[in-house]
């Protein structure tokens, strides 16, 4: 059965806390959202705010395939008549195809924050919706807190609904906007909306009581088929129904249509593009499109995994977009290197003896508060040791680092380092924006000569987490720096109750990288370690 995806990720999805996008990003997801198919792209309130209006006014310029774009408002207001009310006239200013408006269905709303009577409140909801269907627009009525307004008085709530089907209302939306239910009564009280009224019902969730995606299933299997939600669950408080397991569920569990299988393997890739604009990570433990929504950490499921992925994976990762991943940790069994080795080719190249070495290094560094499983750049470069164990590039002889803050001034930082390399004895003095920036410039300068390689590596993230907090500021720190190359991007980790002493480490491991990359030119086992980062 084909289910209609209704977005508002860049309406309501706006509302969460730390999401916020400019008009020109907007207009950007609005064109991916069409490119995976999704039906109705709510796209803002023109009649709310000039960012909206704006948007409005440029989505002029997009192009969409398949999209409907989508004008949110409410109905009139109660002093206004329904052709001089502002908020409608922005919304059939916005020259889009579709509308969506917001109106009553709990008469504690209505009499407490709209002040007006019962009879006047099915008023505002039928004139607006006839006035808007009589310029020709597809109408969505949202039902606003139907279901704690069912609760309350059901007879009241199902008139609310009546009001705006018998105006010729396209969609009638059953919206759980404090998102309280849970899905035995929503289905109950979803059923029975179903008996009286044919045609379209969607439905609208929130995630306040973790069961908003659980109470869209839940509506589908009562006749529901339109879903709305918000890519990555964004949204007010704990956010809308996440409308990327949504669909996937849809597709995938029940057998619906709503992208179809070949643009359902863009999931992921959307999830992260929307991410991204937003300055916000994509959940790791987000289903179907999280990083580790197909990771896999325990030796024994590891070694499953090899066997048959579907022994620990529910779906096909690559149905959504994703990946497998094999996590290196102190859990790690052989099968989490074997897989990494195997992957690519190069289990020949180690013996049984150098399989176990190298575990049981792994092993210790986790022990001693080392996190592989995010600085896969360590883990290279612990394989490409054991491939060649004679391979020596630079042996620190020494550092030094000091800052001093003069009165009344900005404080100033200098290193030295002192390296031996192939060609002899190299030192070097700078100054730098703080202890690792100084660091880094003296290494630089002590091997660019002899390794002019190593010019294109800057860092690009830097990250301290305080390994036992009991102990103050005597507590051993891991330290987690990303790179890049401009071709590649990976991360390396130090640990040392000295936060200085961990960067260090965590730097050198990425030069050293580098370099043996550079020098050894061997493809396959730059490929064991993909990079993990998500492009888009």
């Amino acid at each position: 059965m084909k289910i209609f995806t209704f977005d508002t990720t860049l309406r309501d999805g706006t509302q969460g806390e730390a999401v916020s996008f400019s008009v020109d990003d907007k207009l950007v997801i609005a064109q991916k959202l069409d490119e995976l198919g999704i039906d109705y792209i709510e796209g803002g309130w023109p009649g709310s705010n000039p960012r909206d209006k704006e948007f409005f006014a440029r989505a002029r310029e997009l192009r969409l395939r398949h999209s409907k774009l989508t004008a949110f408002g409410s109905t009139r207001f109660a002093r206004n008549t329904v052709a001089q009310d502002p908020n409608v006239r922005q919304l059939l200013e916005a020259g889009v195809p579709a509308v969506s408006i917001f109106g009553k269905s709990w008469d504690l709303h209505v009499h407490r924050a709209l002040g007006i009577t019962l009879d006047e409140n099915l008023a505002l909801i039928s004139e607006t919706v006839r006035h808007l269907k009589e310029h020709g627009k597809e109408v969505v009525y949202d039902a606003e807190h139907f279901f704690d307004g069912y609760n309350a008085n059901p007879d009241y709530a199902l008139k609310t609904l009546d009001a705006a089907k018998l105006a010729a209302a396209d969609v009638l939306c059953l919206c759980d906007t404090n998102g309280g239910m849970i899905p035995a009564r929503l289905v109950e009280i979803v059923a029975e909306v179903r008996k009286r009224f044919d045609g379209i019902l969607g439905i609208h969730t929130h995630n306040d009581s973790d069961c908003a995606v659980a109470n869209t299933i839940a509506a589908v299997e009562q006749g529901v088929t339109h879903v709305q939600g918000c890519f990555n669950g964004y949204g007010e408080r704990c956010g809308n129904a996440n409308l990327c397991s949504i669909i996937a569920n849809l597709e995938l569990k029940l057998g619906h249509t709503t992208i179809g299988p070949e643009k359902l393997q863009h999931l992921s890739t959307v999830a992260r593009f929307i991410a991204e604009l937003a300055n916000l990570p994509v959940r790791g433990d987000q289903p179907y499109v999280g990083r580790s929504a197909f990771a896999h950490k325990g030796g024994i499921h590891v070694s499953a995994v090899l066997k048959d992925s579907a022994t620990y994976e529910h779906i096909r990762p690559d149905a959504v977009g994703n990946r497998q991943r094999v996590l290196l940790s102190d859990l790690s069994g052989r099968g989490n290197i074997l897989y990494k080795l195997k992957q690519h080719g190069l289990m020949d190249r180690l013996d049984e003896k150098a399989h176990r070495e190298l575990l049981e290094r792994i092993k210790h560094l986790e022990f001693l508060g080392y996190e592989l499983e995010a600085a896969e750049g360590t883990f290279e470069l612990l394989v490409r040791e054991v491939l060649h164990p004679g391979l020596n590039l630079f042996d620190v002889v020494s550092y030094e680092v000091t800052t001093r803050s003069p009165s009344g001034k900005d404080s100033q930082t200098f290193a030295s380092v002192t390296v031996k390399a192939k060609d002899g004895i190299h030192s070097a003095t700078a100054s730098g924006h703080g202890p690792v920036n100084a660091l880094d410039l003296c290494l630089r300068q002590c091997l660019s000569q002899l390794y002019p390689a190593i010019s294109s590596v800057r860092l690009t993230d830097y990250k301290v987490r305080v390994l036992d907090s009991k102990k103050g500021t005597a507590a051993k720190v891991r330290v987690l720096i990303e790179w890049s190359d401009h071709k590649r991007s990976w991360a390396t980790v130090g640990v040392s109750d000295n936060v200085i002493s961990a960067s260090w480490h965590a730097l050198v491991d990425a030069i050293r990288l580098e370099l043996m990359r550079a020098l050894e030119k061997d493809d396959t086992i730059e490929r064991v370690v993909e990079d993990y980062c998500w492009g888009v």
